[in-house]
Order: C-alpha cells, then structure tokens, then sequence
C-alpha cells in the first residue's frame, strides 16, 4: 500500500529517511534497512510525474538503500581489525550529520523570528536638550583652594615636565640636511683649475667645509680627469697629489 506523502515536505532523501524513521520510531543505530527501503521505494513510485531533476536525487538515494540492502543479505565482511563491517554504518552517519544542521537550521529560523520582532527606534531628544550645557560652579570647583595651594600644584606640573626631558638628547641640535650637488662641484673645480693652473689635491679639499663637500668635491675631481679637463701626478707614493689644469 502507498504512502500518501507529499514531496515538498522533504527537503531531499536524507529528509525523507528521517521522516520515515521518526514516523516508525526506530533507532537511527540500527536501521531496519528492508523495512525502510520498501517504504522509501512507495515513496519514489509515488513520483513518477514529479521533477526529474528533483527525483534524480531519490533515485540515487534508492540505489544506495538496495545495495546496502543487497549487502545485508550476503556474509559479513571484515574490516583490517577483524571486525564485522556493517553496511549501514555510512548511511547513518550521514543522517546523523543532516540531522544535526536539520535542527541548527530551525534554531536560526527561531532566532530570524525573535529577531524581526524586535523594534528599534531612533533617538528623538529635543535639540534645547543635546545642546544643553550643566553652568559649572566656581565656588564649588575651587574650594578651599588658596594661592600657595596653586603654587605648589604649579611646581608639581614644571617638576613632572623637566622629568620627561632627556638630560642627553636634549643636548643634540638639529642636524640638517646640506644639498650638495655634482654639477655645482664641477664648476666650481673648473673655475678653481683655471684660475691656479697647477694646485695640490690636499689644498683643494681643505677649501672645503663639510664631509659632503670633500665627498663631492673628490667626485668632481675624477669626472674632470675622465673627460680630459684635468690630469694628476704623483711623484713618490704618500706625496701630495698635484692637479694641472689643460684649460
């Protein structure tokens, strides 16, 4: 005899076993798998003119209860502990898992209800209010404060203020940045060349004020040698370098 179920009450196959396994009150541990796939098997009569896209998945589900009812009939198989493997024990922990997102889905349905039943609303205070500002009370805030009280709160105040100050680093000044640039150091040792003529390369730097600038002015120096403005000798090593200009 048919089942008179109708399919928008499953949400799939696994929603169809556990309806059926509700519905005759059987332990989900121990399934009976040919009492189950009859009655499932009346429910996938019952969709011959159903979707078939939705009915693929039932079949499916179909297939798997008769092989595992096929599986039931035959011998027992063992597993690598030499223990009886059941052919349902797949099954059931699928059911188990679907059973337990089943009923999370539900606690979130009732959640979603509680929740649109809740009223928010926005805040209406008068502007005279936001705007109000509590008078403050001279009286009340000074007190009993006096003079020497002041005095004493105001040295406090500069004390706590020389502490935060590093008695070293206090001491550094400010280090700036000096812009040196080849070009500019190009002219000015072709200005200086034309005008010596024959100079000492230790004369020259000690012309120069800063590291950047004997860093710049030595560069300079070589340029000029690379492009022929200028040659170097040496006479012994240790001596002075002596600069001649072609200029």
């Amino acid at each position: 005899m048919g089942i008179p179920v109708k399919l928008q009450v499953f949400e799939g196959p696994l929603d169809l076993l556990l309806h059926l396994i509700d519905k005759n009150k059987i332990d989900i541990y121990d399934i009976p798998i040919v009492e189950i796939t009859n009655q499932y098997m009346e429910y996938i009569r019952a969709m011959e003119k159903e979707d078939l896209n939705v009915m693929s998945e039932f079949l499916l589900m179909a297939a798997t209860l008769l092989d595992i009812k096929c599986r039931m009939l035959l011998p027992k198989e063992l597993n690598e502990e030499g223990e009886e493997e059941d052919p349902r024990q797949e099954l059931v922990e699928q059911l188990l898992e679907y059973k337990m997102y089943k009923y999370m889905s539900y606690e979130l349905k009732d959640r979603q209800v509680d929740g649109e039943m809740v009223l928010y609303k926005d805040p209406t205070i008068p502007e005279e209010v936001l705007e109000y500002v509590e008078p403050v009370d001279m009286d009340a805030l000074l007190g009993d404060l006096t003079l020497l009280k002041l005095n004493r709160i105001f040295k406090d105040v500069m004390r706590r203020q020389a502490d935060k100050i590093d008695p070293v680093r206090s001491t550094f000044g400010k280090i700036e940045k000096e812009e040196v640039t080849l070009p500019e150091k190009l002219d000015y040792v072709t200005d200086y060349a034309k005008i010596h003529k024959k100079f000492s390369f230790r004369e020259l730097l000690e012309k120069q004020c800063s590291k950047v600038q004997l860093i710049v002015t030595f560069l300079a120096v070589l340029e000029l040698m690379k492009v022929g403005t200028v040659f170097i000798e040496q006479e012994q090593q240790f001596d002075d370098i002596i600069i001649t200009s072609v200029l």
